[in-house]
């Protein structure tokens, strides 16, 4: 048996840093990266054995835990008739089809490979579609690698972007304006001093790259209000939030409805898949209807849609985010409870069956609050909740999911090693 520190030696040898995302590498809390073998359930396992409760979840779209029989059932048939084929196929329809009940401007849907080219090419359609380039998107919020919105913000708000990332030109960086999160007046100063111009604001309704962090009350409605007035585009980035925290996404919980939603991550339950949807006025501007180019080989490949389908059917049950979310309101209350009890300044919230939590009194609102946390506090709890078989997700500035899987018993296990873990933190 290798161990994980042979294993992640072995990877460097031929991967870049050793993992093929960059978070996975450990460097924001420290360490030796867990190489994982199997998973099943509530559970991972790592190449030494040793078990773990998880809250990563894939980064969210094991929502129903790891290997639910259904959803391997499902994928093990699809995969018998052929694992792509780059044609059509009656599972990309069926998929769409449920999506776009469950959203009510989803008219028309084009699926992806992931949820990076779902942003990026709802952002080439809200250009095509409004004839404009600049676009606004929010410190802090992650939409995958698309060179546009590797974008972070300059000197002060009405600032051009600056790249956050080599290899972006910063031509292409200074059309993309950068705003505060929760903060509309930022947005209003964008707005107005580029009128006409903007094609389009994209937002995580909730984010969850920066951790959970919630829109206060009147935000999204503002950007509804501001985009509609200035003939903008609101994108809603629901990769992380659709199906995560209601069955109709954050546009459920919020009211508020976007022109185009970028979906991922549950759709595909735990395959590579991403999907643009919105009304068809704008959705049509897409080839082969309208000049907007978008194209994929593998886009609505059949294991993807299969595993997505059996997902959603699942999560459709009658009571199942009023199950799931008690449970992961009870751990997150049980997790303050433990933190105050050893007088840690720790704070954690939660929204459907997404999580977070943060080293600061209370959860904050914006980027720049949570870059406040005392992260090296976070690096020691979170090393010492690994050590005693609990992996949350890497980084401090990372939402945490929840499954229908965990139960009363992987709870208490949770809340017993954080008892231990706050102890003289």
């Amino acid at each position: 048996m290798r161990t994980n520190q042979q294993e992640f030696d072995r990877a460097q040898q031929v991967l870049v840093g050793g993992v093929n995302s960059a978070v996975r590498a450990f460097r924001a809390v420290g360490g030796t990266p867990r190489f994982i073998d199997r998973a099943e359930g509530a559970y991972l396992w790592d190449v030494e054995g040793t078990r773990y409760i998880d809250y990563l979840g894939s980064w969210g779209p094991m929502i129903v835990g790891h290997s639910h029989p259904a959803v391997v059932e499902r994928v093990r048939a699809s995969a018998a008739r052929g694992l792509s084929y780059g044609a059509p196929n009656v599972m990309e329809t069926e998929l769409a089809e449920r999506i776009s009940t469950l959203f009510s401007h989803v008219e028309r849907l084009r699926f992806t490979s992931s949820g990076t080219e779902a942003a990026m090419s709802a952002l080439r359609l809200a250009r095509g579609a409004t004839g404009r380039t600049k676009i606004l998107k929010f410190e802090g919020c992650y939409h995958g690698t698309a060179d546009s919105l590797l974008v972070k913000a300059g000197s002060g708000a009405l600032a051009f972007g600056q790249p956050s990332s080599a290899g972006v030109p910063e031509d292409l960086a200074r059309h993309t304006l950068i705003a505060q999160f929760n903060d509309l007046a930022s947005v209003q100063a964008l707005f107005a001093a580029h009128p006409g111009q903007i094609a389009c604001v994209m937002v995580e309704p909730a984010a969850g790259n920066m951790n959970l962090i919630l829109p206060e009350p009147g935000f999204l409605e503002g950007l509804r209000t501001v985009c509609s007035s200035d003939g903008a585009l609101l994108i809603f980035d629901e990769v992380m939030t659709g199906f995560r925290v209601a069955l109709g996404g954050m546009q459920q919980v919020s009211g508020v409805t976007p022109d185009l939603t970028a979906f991922g991550k549950v759709i595909g339950g735990g395959m590579p898949v991403g999907a643009i949807g919105g009304p068809a006025s704008v959705m049509d501007m897409m080839a082969p209807l309208g000049p907007v180019y978008q194209a994929g080989t593998l886009s609505g490949n059949p294991i993807a849609m299969a595993a997505g389908l059996a997902t959603l059917e699942l999560i459709s049950a009658p009571g199942f985010y009023e199950t799931v979310s008690a449970r992961l309101a009870r751990l997150v209350a049980g997790l303050r409870e433990a933190a105050q009890a050893e007088g840690v300044t720790f704070s954690a919230q939660s929204l459907g069956t997404m999580a977070g939590m943060y080293m600061m009194a209370t959860p904050p609102r914006s980027y720049a609050q949570v870059m406040t946390q005392d992260v090296e506090r976070f690096k020691r709890f979170y090393h010492r909740m690994l050590e005693a078989g609990v992996y949350f997700p890497p980084s401090p500035v990372e939402a945490f999911f929840f499954s229908s899987v965990h139960g009363d018993e992987e709870i208490d296990f949770t809340l017993d090693c954080a008892r231990k873990a706050f102890k003289g933190l």
